[in-house]
């Protein structure tokens, strides 16, 4: 068996379910598992294949992004410009996807998860915008994350250029998905139902979608009430609001993920917490005008015992993919709205980005905290930084101080896929030059193009 070790580690932020948090501690680590967490003086004999030196380094449970798509934006950013209408603005995301040829999405989808690495991001879930899956998968194969995809499913007419199904047609998609692809990877991959938005699809492919799901072990995951148009939209379309409607459809659950959930009320607040729904907020997303402090309810889901987790989105709805900063902004997002400093503290931040992401995904049995028996999902940073000193409270320097910048070294599955800030597997910079190219391609040949507020010469 393959064994590591992490040693003398100046802090450990274990997540585990006392919320340990170790000073000069050590980690063995044996066939891709935890073995051993402890002071580094109960661990020094404990020898391994590999030593990896935790001295001025911080080690935490791998991240989650729950909402991540991963194949298609990185190749445009940042092309869009604010005051673009949301749906005009989505309805060029999915024109500009179609264009998209097998090979652009191997490369978008292998920066998008190399970005995610580089920040700490050890799980991702696609919402089912990956067009071609094996394109996709070779990514995440190749890049080593832990991930959940699946296919996205309409069969309604919608105004996002996203292709229309039958319903017959959608239902045969979703399982051939999940049997075809769940549990691969030696188990890294994981395939969901995923019904892309209630507003598009109908309440015979939203049952069937969770009756797969149910049927096949695994999980749903949809788009929901977004911001406050889409929710009256779908009221004025099914005459109840969108989470009360599954709840009487029977399609909420304890393996049902809601992405956004930005417009809902307290009524809603209660099935989720009744049903154990899940919910997974895009705060990076969200705060640039669908709503978040106006709308968002997240401290009232927590008070309330729903698990909420976290996203970023996309490369052009957030920008970013720095689960850090994601966390910060669940962090003081309503504490600024409300004026109550109490609203959610870096603590319940920190684990809205790891053991509540895993909770969402049913995976909190073997990742989202450091702990024996389970795998060795696992960030390092350097502490040798400006924003880190002086280091006295982990969790707020992590969450207020710190972000993606100071991660220098990421396990997945025990396996090394970021070392001294770089990745393991592919080379930068030529991926970056190729995404480059595939970006400038794609404009060139869909003809989408935005004049810049500034002149460039």
């Amino acid at each position: 068996m393959a064994s590591l070790k992490i040693e003398n580690a100046s802090w450990i932020i274990t997540v585990d379910p006392k919320r340990r948090i170790l000073r000069n501690a050590s980690i063995l680590i044996e066939d891709r598992e935890i073995k051993q967490v402890d002071k580094t003086e109960k661990l020094k004999n404990q020898k391994a294949d590999k030593t990896i030196d935790g001295t001025h380094r911080i080690v935490t449970p791998g991240f989650f992004n729950n909402h991540m798509h991963i194949s298609y934006a990185h190749a445009v950013r940042g092309i869009f410009p604010d005051d673009l209408p949301h749906q005009t603005y989505l309805s060029y995301v999915f024109k500009l996807q179609s264009a998209m040829t097998p090979e652009e999405e191997y490369y978008t989808s292998l920066l998008a998860t190399t970005e995610l690495l580089k920040n700490g991001c050890t799980t991702i879930v696609d919402p089912g915008t990956i067009k071609d899956l094996d394109s996709g998968i070779k990514a995440i194969e190749q890049s080593g994350i832990r991930a959940i995809i699946g296919k996205e499913a309409t069969d309604m007419v919608n105004p996002l250029n996203i292709h229309v199904a039958d319903t017959k047609q959608a239902k045969q998609e979703i399982e051939e998905v999940i049997r075809r692809y769940d549990k691969k990877l030696n188990g890294r991959l994981r395939a969901w139902a995923m019904p892309f938005h209630p507003n598009y699809c109908s309440d015979e492919l939203l049952s069937a979608a969770k009756e797969i799901a149910d049927k096949h072990g695994v999980g749903v995951t949809t788009h929901i009430a977004g911001n406050e148009e889409q929710t009256k939209s779908f009221t004025a379309q099914r005459g109840n609001k969108p989470i009360t409607h599954l709840s009487e459809k029977g399609i909420l659950g304890p393996n049902v993920l809601l992405a956004h959930a930005l417009a809902v009320s307290d009524e809603e607040i209660d099935i989720l917490a009744k049903t154990d729904t899940k919910i997974v907020h895009c705060p990076p997303a969200a705060v640039r005008g669908s709503g978040a402090t106006k709308l968002g309810k997240f401290p009232e889901m927590v008070a309330k015992g729903v698990c909420v987790s976290l996203g970023n989105d996309a490369a052009n709805s957030a920008y970013y993919l720095d689960l850090i900063r994601t966390m910060y902004l669940a962090a003081v997002l309503y504490k600024d709205a409300r004026q109550d400093r109490r609203l959610i503290p870096p603590e319940t931040a920190l684990e809205m980005g790891t053991i509540n992401g895993a909770k969402a995904l049913g995976l909190d049995g073997i990742t989202g905290s450091i702990e024996p028996g389970k795998k060795a999902d696992l960030v390092l940073f350097n502490t040798r930084r400006p924003e880190w000193r002086s280091l006295f409270n982990p969790v707020n320097s992590l969450i207020y101080a710190a972000d993606g910048r100071s991660v220098d070294t990421v396990l997945v599955d025990g396996k090394i896929a970021v070392e001294s800030q770089r990745a393991t597997y592919v080379s930068e910079d030529e991926l970056y030059d190729k995404v480059q190219q595939i970006g400038e391609d794609l404009l060139r040949r869909t003809g989408v193009s935005f004049k810049y507020p500034w002149p460039v010469e």
